[in-house]
């Protein structure tokens, strides 16, 4: 069996870890069977009813439904350029689902986990103790997923919800194989969405994340976030923790993200995004909003902007701060980023940046950030 290694990125004195480290254990088989929910309380899934007693028996139902489609990775990067000789050892987990018009049954997981392996190097191992290699590995960096197609039909896949209905204070239950301990489930509540201000290493751009406090350990990485309905809302991706373990915050990439980077995937086998061509601040802080003339926290600040950009020939300056985007008012700089990088290349797009003490108009073209994703394996 595998080691469990981690991809460890430090912000604001605390540890944003994923495809976390665990330990070696036998893999168990699991009931390939799953029950439908309970009809009487579907409707009311995000609300118990009659309470915990009938609360723990729809959790339950949900693990009986989700388990079988949830998987542990095992995959073998080769040994960095210049770091050591020895290959590298990821595990984590994924969900098994099916997407339209895709043959075949796809493997959803973070990129972090699977890495570069080559496709004879990675390995997913069923509930029931199968093992299976995929057929093909489509990766985007960007977001953190990296879908994995495998052939095998005759498997029990996870449905696909929607979450951008995820709200505060929902309960959702979180599976995976931490520390190497396969079909384990924690459940919590959705303590935010749309969580980007953290930091999980240099690839990493795309970040609008369902924040939790379900249980998220080592070897979570990869593993469906759920509803009381049983369908998929997120996939887990990270923790905030000084220690590398589970302190009740963390991360899980939305669903809807991922429906839309398949998507791009199975068509064009990479997924093409806007880019301005500005670095942005990471924080704009409440004193620094005051010098500006701005009375609250909000919008980008242009910390840079590189020649020969889109950003340069729209006349975007250091010190601007980017207020809108067409009509949508920015939260922060990832929001920014998250927008942008949804728009085609070659679209013209109005900002309301903050100059001068003023809100000023800027039109910009957008440009063709990919030069550098990597093809389909």
């Amino acid at each position: 069996m595998l080691k469990r290694f981690g991809v460890l990125s430090v912000c604001g004195g605390c540890a944003f870890v994923g495809g976390l480290a665990g330990v070696s254990l036998s893999r168990g088989p699991d009931s390939l069977a799953a029950p439908p929910l309970p009809p009487a309380q579907t409707a009311q899934s995000d609300r118990p009813v009659g309470g915990t007693d009938a609360l723990g028996e729809r959790f339950q139902a949900v693990v009986k439904k989700v388990g079988p489609a949830v998987v542990a990775i095992d995959a073998v990067k080769p040994p960095p350029p210049a770091g050591s000789a020895k290959p590298k050892e990821e595990s984590g987990s994924g969900v098994m689902v099916r997407f339209p018009g895709v043959a075949g049954t796809v493997v959803v997981t973070n990129n972090h986990v699977v890495g570069d392996a080559p496709r004879d190097k990675v390995y997913v191992t069923l509930s029931d103790g199968r093992i299976v290699q995929p057929i093909r590995i489509l990766p985007d960096p960007e977001s953190d997923v990296s879908l994995l197609q495998i052939a095998d039909e005759a498997v029990q896949a996870a449905e696909l919800g929607d979450s951008d209905r995820a709200a505060r204070g929902q309960y959702v239950l979180a599976f995976g194989s931490p520390f190497g301990l396969n079909q384990t489930v924690t459940h919590g509540i959705v303590s935010a969405t749309d969580r980007g201000q953290i930091s999980l290493g240099s690839t990493i751009r795309i970040k609008e994340f369902l924040q939790t406090d379900a249980a998220i350990n080592p070897g979570s990485s990869g593993g469906p976030l759920v509803d009381l309905d049983g369908r998929v809302v997120g996939i887990n991706t990270a923790i905030a923790s000084q220690s590398g373990n589970n302190t009740g915050v963390s991360f899980s990439i939305p669903v809807n993200l991922v429906k839309r980077v398949a998507a791009q995937l199975f068509e064009k086998g990479v997924v093409t995004r806007g880019y301005l061509g500005v670095q942005l601040a990471t924080t704009l802080d409440p004193a620094e909003a005051i010098r500006l003339g701005l009375n609250r926290v909000c919008g980008a600040l242009v910390e840079i902007v590189h020649p020969g950009t889109p950003a340069a020939a729209a006349g975007l300056r250091v010190g601007d701060v980017v207020l809108k985007l067409e009509d949508v008012d920015l939260r922060d700089e990832n929001h920014l980023i998250n927008l942008v990088s949804a728009l085609p290349p070659g679209q013209r797009v109005r900002l309301t940046v903050w100059r001068d003490r003023r809100a000023q108009p800027v039109e910009v073209l957008v440009g063709d950030w990919g030069q550098k994703r990597p093809a389909a394996r």
